[in-house]
């Protein structure tokens, strides 16, 4: 039996240490074997230098500390009773007590409770023995005074006899102190020879007690782990929470070294139960298992480490890449066999073997292959192209053309022929001509053949279209695409090009503010600024990177730091990206601010994108894009195929696939946490070193020598701001600097280079990854950074799949567009007078009256907490009006300026679709989707003639926006149109000074911009001739409703949504209204107030949102928020009684509803048990493929937001992303939302539909969801198209479909279930049976449709 004890404090040891004996002094005068007592020493003084070979040997004397603060044990008694010792936790942990041999150090240290079961169970045994020991000692009265403890001592070694045993305090076991070196206590004599006699058991107790020691130090050091992540036992660390003692040095907040914690440091794996690693509890919230939480830290580790090796490459690290993919390969080995499983794949060293061959390292390229062939990994295509690429570099002789073969053979053998590796694998810059050299060393006439890509669809719904129609023209399908030659669009290429490698471009501001006096002064001291700011961020960037640089050096190589990542740009970038986001800043609103944590990511991502840039710069890809570019101009300008764009740009890429870098290359993006790493390191910088001097405005007098102080100030700070329940730090500028910018007057607005329109025709979407903007990255669909499911999905499925979901947004992104710039006037001159609530043009929020002045300190007193309440409330909600005014008096004012900058430009607008295929454009701020306002704007730049019946589609889409004549028939609106045409013409000649019947309409400025081509078209010699660039819109009756009737075939449901023929069109508002207002009347008639209150208020504008919203999953508390907005905008209710009403609304809406839509709300009601019950049983995310063959997973996870310490202001993501496909699903989001997003999915496979049919017609057309809109003269064709696809789509068993597509991913098998009546097992067999429960259908004929005027209209 032995005992670890420690000594920490000084004081404590100075009681028990007792004067040395004299060296001419007997050993022991009381000692009966001290005859023996020396070769017993000398024994035990080897035993001790065994311990200790380092340190000499002990002397008589013991060194102790001078000056210490610490107090006596007589004040610590004293102050003991005024101070409250916590009370140990004896069950947890023990304190151990150390002497050294030379000095008794004084050190305090936190020891955290131990996680281990097993070492727990041994703490607490072993200091309950100490415990009993001890009461036993007493009880037989073995110590009875000194003479007793001068005998006990006697018997001690002579190193020991300097410790009076009696006088240890007991509190040093319990301070919870310890250091170096044990000081080992031995039992019996015999048991003490045995001890030194045998040194495997000396080793034996210092292993166990170093062990030991580790554990309680590792546990120190994962003070932080609520912030870091833990990776089994390889770990991928984000930047660290910064702890009190990391804050005091401001460079070493700046490396944040995304790390493995070294696993030799804490608990190693031991036979000894002291060390034995017990089980973890499994406590996540957000993972199904154990499996699913270590695969997820796994994948993120992963992920880094691809991250990593791409930019070290680029950065022409190699040594520090190879360094760091041995170091994570050697433990992932240690930890276990599962985990580097996976972990380290082929594809990462593939990125290595490409670095070296690049150099010609073929040296380092065999010691890849060593390292490949040990973890069992098979080489790829990839790998042997990197391989030849490295002996293509190397000078030829005959060893090189040997080793060429060889692995040529080594390739057959292991069945890829040269033709597949020179296909299939990705190639930059020259690395395919040189790889082709090298195989043309050993077979001169070898010639790749490159696998020619599949064009044509895989779809039942567009098989048909593979072939030529026999009714098709010829070159139709580049019909709406045709008017530009090939120059002209080669010229606008060379802008769009110039404006991406910008990155930004500056626009002239619609703004019309007054001049401020000092504003020539102002501008030219910001220029001053600026230029000492470039000087100030250049030298300070340097300065950081050789701090990161120093620091890394004293890191081992196979940490993952930033400083790689801050090594792929010149500081002349980070220059510019701080300069522009410090104006940004800077003229930011009152209202809103980012936040430290939104700042890091933003900065993050623009690092990366310049990083991108500048790779595709260097690659080649920019090269290679203009050249196939401009052979896809030439294309555009004759017009004649028969292809698509996608087919198009397929057919140009594998023309020059022979040479030069791939086009379907990849980008990896950063993942989030380093994204935020890369963004701190430039926010540091820009809180730290840019000032501003508080005097900067004032103007110096004439004639004045007076000197102006300066007084440098940071020029941004950060405050704390409520976010709902949290506390977040965001940053603000100086009022100086604001006031200085506000002052100046810029009269400039500044967009990045991807928020724009593009001046040339989008990239076709080729690929997933590939399309949209010609250099910068585009998303194909729109998910959360964790939304990964899906993805793994499409890289999963066919490429053929894809293409009708690719095909739609390369249609819509073809289409050119341009300004209305007659509209443009109109709207600008009423936003820079104020704007106008009534007709939609957000007012700036200084045009908010003020609140009452609050009541003077004075007055308070006769004030009750009722009124102070209010004003309290008042104000809260004045602040909020005038941040929502602000911003969308920002939205209007960057769609205007954007609008006024591309007036006399053609430009086109590429898309992108969200995770259930709607598609939408990418820029955000100046497109045809939004408001009433957006909409109005723009036009089709390709004029159509009129036509025989254009003119009558004109008048009608003009009634139809006014919302007048909805119950009408096509025939009396047009009446309508020709009785007040007067008004119409009043409307387009004084917009601003008439009679303004425009601005009556429910779509006031769209009805606008109809009226002006209406007055043109009716002025114009030959109307039929009459060019026309209008958008007309055909929208769908209630579209949601629509699919749901369709999908049920409900009878009654369809007629009340037009699927089926009337003379009149069906509006199901008014239907429900009606139903809602007859159960009104009766309840008002029983005498219920609300009921009463209500009585000429049921209007369909009322209900009409909630309608609409309900087949799209709307709560009943949203449903309410609806209803109570429409009765508050209705001056004459009374406000009293908005909320009692819209309650009272939203339960009747609801009912009538049920009533109708029978058949609707079974398979809403089948949708939403399907969702719950894959989601809460198999605790797997809900996905489906839709008609057209995209991938659907539904992105809603449950997410454990760890919360950082405010104080810290730092705001960090864990390296352990959020995946979904590793985490359970948010039961009630998936099935709440599975409804409306699995009828999304249709409407947008209907308008894919609609879309490809119309391109290859040659009809122009362009959608907004289930609005579709083309010129006037092809309404007819699209009318046609759109009834023709939407019963092809409901013609396919869907509901069928989708049962057996569930049934077949989620049903349990046979051997699945326990038959133990468990509520388990009655579980599954309710899935099995639900997913296969489809809901009855009706009779209603969908070829009703094709006949049905009013189903788009």
């Amino acid at each position: 039996m032995y005992r670890l004890l420690s000594a920490q404090r000084a004081t404590a040891v100075q009681h028990v240490l007792r004067l040395p004996m004299p060296s001419n002094a007997s050993c022991c005068c009381n000692c009966k074997v001290a005859a023996t007592t020396q070769p017993h020493l000398t024994q035990y003084q080897q035993y001790y230098q065994l311990l200790y070979p380092q340190m000499p040997a002990t002397t008589s004397t013991i060194a102790l500390r001078t000056q210490s603060t610490t107090t006596t044990q007589a004040d610590a008694l004293a102050q003991s009773k005024k101070k409250r010792l916590r009370k140990p936790r004896y069950a947890k942990y023990v304190e151990l007590l150390e002497v050294t041999e030379m000095t008794a150090s004084e050190r305090k240290s936190r020891v955290k409770r131990l996680k281990s079961k097993k070492l727990s169970e041994f703490i607490q045994k072993t200091q309950q023995q100490i415990l009993e020991k001890r009461a036993r000692e007493e009880k037989r009265g073995i110590r009875k005074g000194k003479t007793g403890n001068e005998e006990t001592a006697q018997r001690q070694p002579a190193e020991y006899q300097k410790i009076d045993f009696d006088m240890l305090d007991s509190t040093l076991l319990e301070a919870g102190l310890y250091d170096d070196r044990p000081l080992i206590f031995l039992g019996k004599e015999v048991y003490t020879k045995q001890i030194i006699n045998n040194p495997e058991e000396v080793h034996t107790i210092l292993k166990s007690y170093r062990n030991y020691r580790d554990i309680i130090e590792g546990m120190e050091n994962e003070r932080q782990e609520s912030v870091e992540s833990q990776l089994d036992n390889y770990d991928l660390s984000t930047p660290k929470l910064a702890t009190e003692t990391e804050l005091l040095d401001p460079f070493e907040a700046i490396e944040p070294y995304i790390d493995v914690r070294e696993s030799e440091r804490t608990a190693k794996p031991a036979t000894n139960a002291v060390t034995a690693k017990c089980k973890k509890r499994f406590k996540s919230k957000v993972h199904v298992n154990e499996e699913q939480e270590r695969l997820a830290k796994q994948r993120a580790l992963h992920i880094n480490l691809s991250t990593y090796l791409n930019v070290c490459v680029s950065a022409n690290m190699l040594s520090r890449a190879l360094s760091t993919i041995i170091a994570y390969r050697s433990r992932a080995k240690k930890s276990s066999v599962h985990s580097s499983i996976g972990l380290i794949t082929i594809d990462l060293y593939n990125i290595l073997l490409h670095g070296y061959a690049s150099k010609g390292g073929y040296e380092r390229c065999q010691e890849l292959c060593k390292l490949i062939e040990e973890d069992e990994l098979q080489f790829n295509e990839q790998s042997y192209a990197a391989i030849f690429e490295c002996l293509g570099r190397v000078e030829s002789d005959a060893q090189n053309v040997k080793t060429i073969a060889e692995y040529i053979e080594q390739a057959e053998a292991q069945g890829y022929s040269l033709n597949q590796v020179m296909d299939r694998a990705k190639f930059v810059s020259d690395q395919r001509d040189i790889a082709l050299d090298a195989i043309r060393r050993v077979r001169e006439d070898f010639t790749p053949v490159y696998q020619p890509p599949q064009l044509g669809y895989d779809n039942v719904l567009l098989n048909h279209l593979n072939k030529m129609q026999p009714d098709e023209v010829q070159g139709a399908i580049m019909q709406s695409k045709r008017g530009y030659s090939k120059e002209q669009l080669e010229q606008l290429a060379r802008e769009q090009l110039q404006v991406e490698l910008d990155g930004y471009i500056t626009i002239k501001s619609i703004e019309k503010n007054k001049q401020f006096a000092n504003a020539e002064f102002c501008r030219g001291k910001l220029q001053e600024l600026e230029e000492h700011w470039r000087k100030q961020i250049s030298a300070a960037i340097v300065r950081d990177l050789n701090t990161l640089r120093a620091q890394v050096r004293f890191k081992p190589h196979g940490y993952m730091n930033y400083y790689t990542y801050l090594k792929v740009l010149d500081a002349s970038h980070y220059t510019d990206i701080l300069i522009k986001e410090l104006y940004k800043l800077g003229e930011g609103s009152e209202t809103f601010s980012p936040t430290v944590g939104q700042l890091y990511k933003e900065l993050g991502q623009k690092v990366q994108q310049c990083y991108q840039i500048e790779l595709k710069k260097h690659n080649g890809t920019l090269e290679k894009i203009g050249e196939i570019y401009s052979a896809y101009c030439e294309q555009w300008h004759t017009g004649d195929s028969n292809d698509n764009t996608r087919q198009m740009w397929q057919r140009l890429v594998h023309e020059q696939r022979d040479s030069g870098p791939s086009m379907d290359l990849p980008e990896v993006p950063w993942p989030n946490n380093v994204l935020s790493g890369v963004g701190r390191f430039l926010y540091n910088i820009l809180m730290r070193d840019i000032k501003i001097d508080a005097h900067v405005m004032r103007q110096p007098k004439k004639n004045s020598k007076t000197v102006t102080p300066v007084k440098l100030l940071p020029a941004f700070y950060t405050l704390f701001r409520n976010q709902g329940r949290l506390v977040k730090e965001e940053v603000k500028p100086h009022p100086v600097l604001s006031r200085l910018l506000r002052s100046s007057r810029q009269q400039t607005l500044t967009f990045d280079s991807n928020l724009v329109p593009m001046l040339c025709p989008p990239q076709p979407w080729s690929t997933p990854h590939n399309g949209g903007y010609l250099l910068n990255k585009s998303e194909l669909i729109r998910l959360p950074h964790q939304a990964i499911q899906q993805w793994e999905r499409i890289r999963a499925a066919n490429p053929q799949q894809l293409y009708p979901a690719l095909d739609s947004l390369n249609q819509l992104a073809s289409v050119p567009w341009r300004v209305n710039t007659q509209l443009l006037d109109v709207i600008i001159e009423v936003f820079q007078k104020g704007g106008d609530a009534k007709l939609d043009v957000p007012q700036p929020p200084s045009s908010l009256p003020p609140l009452p002045a609050p009541p003077a300190a004075a007055e308070l007193e006769g004030v009750s907490p009722a009124e102070r309440a209010k004003h309290f409330r008042d104000k809260l909600g004045h602040r909020r009006k005038q941040a929502e005014m602000y911003s969308l008096w920002c939205d209007a004012h960057y769609r205007l300026s954007l609008a006024q900058h591309y007036r006399d430009k053609v430009f086109w607008l590429p898309h992108n679709m969200d995770f259930r295929g709607r598609v939408y454009p990418v820029p955000p701020h100046l497109n045809h989707l939004g408001s009433d306002l957006a909409r109005s704007m723009l036009i089709f730049d390709q004029a159509q003639p009129l036509g025989v019946d254009g003119f009558s589609w004109l008048k009608l889409h003009c009634i139809n926006l006014t919302g007048l004549k909805k119950r009408d028939s096509v025939r009396e609106r047009l009446l309508y149109a020709q009785e007040i045409m007067p008004d119409i013409l009043d409307s387009a000649d004084k917009p601003l000074t008439g009679r303004m019947w425009w601005a009556k309409s429910d779509e006031p400025w769209q009805t606008l911009a109809c009226c002006m081509e209406i007055a043109k078209v009716a002025r114009s010699p030959d109307p039929e001739a009459y060019m026309s660039r209008f958008p007309i819109h055909q929208d769908g009756s209630c579209n949601g409703l629509q699919h749901y009737a369709a999908l049920g075939r409900d009878e009654a449901g369809a007629r009340s949504v037009n699927l089926a023929p009337a003379a009149i069109p069906g509006d199901v508002y008014s239907a429900v209204a009606t139903l809602v207002e007859r159960t009104r009347k009766a309840d008002a008639k029983s005498g219920l107030h609300v009921a009463q209150a209500l009585e000429g208020f049921v209007r369909r504008k009322v209900i009409k949102q909630t309608v609409m919203t309900t087949v799209y999953g709307v709560t009943r508390y949203g449903a309410r928020l609806q209803i109570a907005r429409q009765l508050k905008d209705i001056d004459e209710f009374p406000k009293d009684w908005v909320w009692p009403a819209s309650t009272y609304l939203t339960s009747k809406t609801f009912e009538s509803l049920r009533e109708m839509f029978t058949s609707t709300r079974e398979i809403q009601d089948w949708f939403t048990e399907c969702a719950r019950l894959i989601a809460g049983i198999c605790a797997q995310n809900v996905e489906w493929v839709t008609p057209l063959g995209l991938p659907v997973v539904q992105p809603y996870n449950r997410q454990e937001i760890k919360h950082t310490a405010v104080r810290t202001g730092l705001n960090v993501s864990s390296a352990n992303m959020p995946m979904d496909l590793f985490e359970r699903p948010n039961i009630l989001k998936q099935k709440n939302a599975f409804p409306p997003n699995f009828i999304h999915s249709l409407d947008s496979s209907h308008m894919m539909l609609t879309s490809l049919h119309c391109e290859r017609q040659g009809i122009t057309f362009v959608s907004v969801h289930d609005c579709f809109w083309t010129h006037a003269c092809s309404v007819p064709d699209l009318n046609r198209a759109c009834r023709q696809q939407f019963v092809a789509l409901h013609s396919q068993p869907i509901l069928e479909q989708l049962s057996e597509f569930m049934a077949h991913t989620y049903s349990f098998r046979h051997n699945d279930f326990t038959n133990d009546g468990s509520v388990e097992d009655l579980s599954k067999r309710q899935l099995n049976r639900t997913l296969k429960q489809l809901p009855q259908k009706g009779d209603f004929d969908l070829r009703n449709v094709l006949d049905s005027v009013y189903f788009f209209s």
